[in-house]
């Protein structure tokens, strides 16, 4: 009798009930991210995803949306407020769930989302930008802070079919 291990990806988190944040995983998570049951994959890295993962994805039937095609290839950059629409629009869909956001390591451009969900939610600033941090750890940008706080939550399309959470 073999145990298995679950094991979640670098900077997993829960966002709301079955939507998730992580950093790219590999195959040591995979058994963990079956368990969640994926529908979509919001991809938000300008790169591809690793060749594994996309077969796993490819496997486990997943819809990948890579939106990091639509931000700039300089790392440093804030993510676009294109790509974070965009991004929003896919989330606040209820069909597309569950879902996982995700970038290479989960901090900055998942972050920049997450923040900019929260602020659709009408958290404050202090707390988002509490949770920010938190991913972000010691690698903390002013500049996706800064996008928070100036993002226009009137820019965003609310379907009349969106999530309980909003």
């Amino acid at each position: 009798m073999s145990s298995q291990h679950y094991i979640p990806p670098l900077n997993y988190g829960m966002i709301e009930e079955d939507l998730y944040r992580s950093g790219q995983p590999n195959e040591l998570n995979f058994p963990f991210l079956e368990k969640l049951g994926l529908k979509t994959v919001v991809w938000l890295a300008p790169e591809e995803p690793n060749q594994r993962f996309l077969d796993f994805i490819y496997d486990q039937d997943i819809q990948l949306n890579h939106l990091g095609v639509i931000s700039s290839l300089n790392a440093w950059d804030p993510i676009t407020e294109e790509a974070v629409l965009e991004a929003l629009e896919i989330i606040l869909n209820p069909d597309n769930y569950p879902m996982i956001i995700m970038c290479n390591a989960g901090r900055h451009r998942t972050g920049t989302v997450v923040g900019c969900l929260r602020k659709l939610q009408r958290w404050n600033l202090t707390a988002i930008f509490e949770e920010y941090r938190r991913y972000a750890g010691p690698k903390v940008r002013l500049l996706n802070e800064q996008f928070i706080e100036l993002f226009d939550t009137d820019l965003v399309r609310r379907p009349l079919n969106h999530p309980n959470w909003l």
